[in-house]
């Protein structure tokens, strides 16, 4: 017997429908790629969006055809999370950040029709262009007035120019939920990029998910303010482009521009109350406001994923800023791995255990289901000690990579593969002890790079450190310490060493520290490894 329950499919459109409706004179802002305040309601975005729409279908556009997008976090690139998706089309948010082969064979291969871009993506894409073998049409994502003067891209339309034509109005269709919403590659990975394929169904059912943080610390009936630093083209935002309107929520979008005195502008002067990102945005913006002798007056709280943030970071945040950095486990394969909040009762710990959970990668989600796995396959323990390969499983996460393309995703049992190492507590708790592929293994004992950098970040000299195995004559693999210091500080080997020493085990001491001056990071601002691994592979130890 069945329930006799409305059949209603999951839209994406009817997150910006009911903005429109019942938030219809919330506020967007939005900072323009020429550095500028745009702002407009919730209601006026809508109807821009029908427009898109309109628009997309004069075009050609039919369900399941893919448009993509080479753009940073602009009230346009919002516009287009609707318009496209909305009329059953995918939209593809490319990484303006990858290398031209990567972003030729990503657009390629995912068979973009339409490509809109922006002032800074222009040259990108001019230079890539006469390699794209499906563009029909490029999309300046502009008013008239700006618009270039010259351009090698042919076929040119003018983002507003298209709008301008159509009518306010379109009816959203409602089809099967399942069907695709945007197509998003993953970056920093060996090999081609993997295209992950997200739904309607899954979009909306994250967005649920991740809805209730937006308003922790928030009095009730307060106003709710949300800035995404997190790029359109890492993981949708993190859902900020959905969740914002299914709360009637302000949306404040930061372009371009992610220097901390133009993020600090927008998060102060828009009264930000939760922001998202990966920790390296607040590495440099913490070092920024303490140099600066900046506060925060109504930003309590900001998600983090991605990488894990050192100790010190989290601590400087809440003790000095008044901001709770709270991490969540997620991947371009599995968005709303974790949840970002403690266990109920654990915000009368004292403030170092309070750092202690929020270090972990967050705690079980309702919805996902958990295992951890040894090099053979058996399932571990969720004691908290026992750690081994993460697998996760949710009606969210992917099944397969677009196309088939890059191997499975999951194991032989339907788990995601997620390719990090970890512990699960009894009580949900999700701790990384690190990504398979950058453990350390040292005389057939594993020695976990997040830690070492954690414990190294807490010096005071420290800006980012990356822990990599090199080659041992007689251990297989040692640890090589990479550091690059903060502004003005000075530190040697010597003194990070003898700081670190007695904080882990006396044999996880790096052999060696070597200090750069900028860290590799990857398309979505994480810490990229693989380029560490490339510049130091010829590094010597001593035996």
């Amino acid at each position: 017997m069945q329930g006799l329950i409305m059949d209603m499919p999951l839209m994406i459109s009817a997150a910006i429908r009911h903005a429109a409706t019942f938030h219809g004179d919330t506020e967007v802002v939005a900072r323009t790629i020429e550095g500028d305040l745009h702002r407009y309601t919730y209601a006026e975005a809508h109807a821009r969006m029908q427009q898109l729409a309109n628009a997309l279908i004069r075009l050609g556009m039919k369900p399941g055809d893919r448009v993509g997008s080479l753009a940073w976090n602009t009230h346009r690139h919002f516009e287009m999370f609707y318009g496209v998706s909305g009329t059953g089309a995918v939209l593809h948010t490319i990484n303006p950040r990858l290398f031209a082969d990567q972003l030729v064979y990503i657009i390629n291969h995912a068979e973009d029709r339409l490509l809109f871009v922006d002032a800074a993506t222009l040259p990108v894409v001019e230079a890539i262009a006469p390699r794209l073998t499906t563009i029909e049409h490029y999309v300046m994502m502009c008013e008239p007035a700006r618009m270039p003067a010259k351009t090698s891209l042919p076929k040119l339309l003018c983002y507003d120019e298209l709008l301008a034509a159509e009518a306010p109005h379109y009816d959203w269709p409602e089809f099967d939920e399942r069907s695709a919403s945007t197509l998003c590659y993953t970056s920093g990975t060996t090999g081609n990029p993997k295209g992950v394929l997200y739904s309607h169904r899954s979009a909306l059912l994250v967005a649920l998910q991740i809805a209730p943080m937006a308003s922790i610390g928030v009095p009730n009936g307060a106003g709710v303010t949300m800035m995404p630093m997190a790029p359109m083209f890492h993981g949708n935002a993190w859902q900020f482009p959905y969740v914002a309107p299914m709360l009637g929520a302000k949306l404040v979008l930061p372009g371009r521009n992610y220097e901390p005195d133009k993020l600090y502008e927008l998060l102060e002067g828009e009264r930000v109350t939760l922001t998202c990102g990966v920790p390296t945005f607040w590495l440099i913006l913490t070092e920024w406001l303490q140099r600066s002798g900046k506060k925060f007056s109504t930003l309590r709280i900001s998600l983090s994923s991605g990488s894990a943030p050192p100790r010190s970071l989290v601590e400087t945040m809440e003790r000095d800023f008044g901001v709770q950095l709270m991490q969540a486990w997620g991947m371009t394969e599995a968005l709303g791995g974790s949840a970002a909040t403690m266990k109920p009762g654990a915000a009368d710990l004292p403030f170092d255990q309070r750092i202690d959970q929020r270090l972990k990668s967050g705690r079980a989600l309702f919805g996902n289901r958990y295992r951890i796995v040894d090099d053979e396959g058996k399932e571990l323990p969720h004691d908290g000690v026992a750690f081994g390969h993460f697998r996760v499983k949710a009606p969210w996460v992917s099944s397969a990579y677009f196309k088939g393309e890059g191997g499975s995703a999951l194991d032989e049992q339907g788990w995601l593969k997620t390719g990090d190492l970890a512990t699960i507590s009894p009580d949900g708790y999700i701790a990384l002890t690190d990504r398979s592929k950058d453990v350390i293994k040292s005389g057939g004992e594993w020695i976990s790079s997040i830690e070492l950098e954690n414990v190294a970040s807490g010096h005071p000299a420290v800006l980012q450190a990356a822990a990599i195995g090199i080659a041992h004559p007689k251990w297989q693999e040692r640890p090589l310490l990479v550091v690059t210091k903060r502004e003005g500080a000075s530190l040697t080997e010597k003194e990070l060493l003898d700081y670190m020493r007695g904080k882990v085990a006396s044999w996880w001491l790096p052999d060696a520290v070597e200090f750069i001056d900028q860290m590799p990071l990857t398309g979505t601002g994480k810490l990229w490894k693989l380029k560490l691994r490339e510049r130091f592979k010829d590094y010597q130890l001593k035996a």
